[in-house]
């Protein structure tokens, strides 16, 4: 049996791809990742916030969604993970009715952080077709949904086990 392995072993050959070979089992990912491909590098896992750092973070996030709710977003709710993952600390989700709206939302989101608080997004994805779009600030992230891709998506239900804040 273990002539067998060893057989196998000898007969996976490098696999040579750009400008070095890969070994048996290395794979080469087929789309760039990281800042050439738009997507921000993240230094994680880190260390855990101070309780004055998360405070700072859910204020932000606070603004965030209250910004959404002033422009008639719905079901707005901040999802506290800073316990249960390592990629963020909080999640801003809420609603709009169209695809339009969506996009209103997540625009203004942006300008209004950037103007207030001089927060720029580390990366926003899905603002051309509008039916999720996620503005990335690392320490939070928004989600703005149409109905139907909240529906599908059911961030609020993935994270049930999460304290949530919801905003009226």
């Amino acid at each position: 049996m273990a002539e067998d392995n060893e057989a196998r072993v000898e007969r996976q050959a490098p696999v040579e791809d750009g400008d070095r070979e890969l070994g048996a089992g290395e794979v080469r990912p087929a789309e760039p990742f990281g800042p050439e491909a738009g997507i921000p590098v993240r230094d994680r896992p880190r260390a855990a916030h101070s309780s004055e750092e998360l405070e700072l973070i859910r204020r932000h996030a606070l603004l965030a969604a209250a910004t959404a709710s002033g422009l008639k977003g719905e079901d707005i709710r901040i999802i506290d993970m800073h316990e249960l993952v390592t990629y963020t600390d909080y999640l801003v989700v809420c609603s709009g009715r169209s695809t339009r709206q969506t996009r209103r939302i997540a625009e203004e989101v942006t300008l209004k952080l950037k103007k207030e608080l001089g927060l720029v997004p580390a990366h926003t994805e899905g603002a051309g077709d509008g039916e999720w779009v996620l503005v990335d600030y690392l320490d939070f992230i928004v989600h703005v949904f149409t109905p139907e891709a909240r529906e599908f998506y059911r961030l609020d239900v993935l994270w049930k086990e999460a304290p949530a804040l919801i905003i009226e």
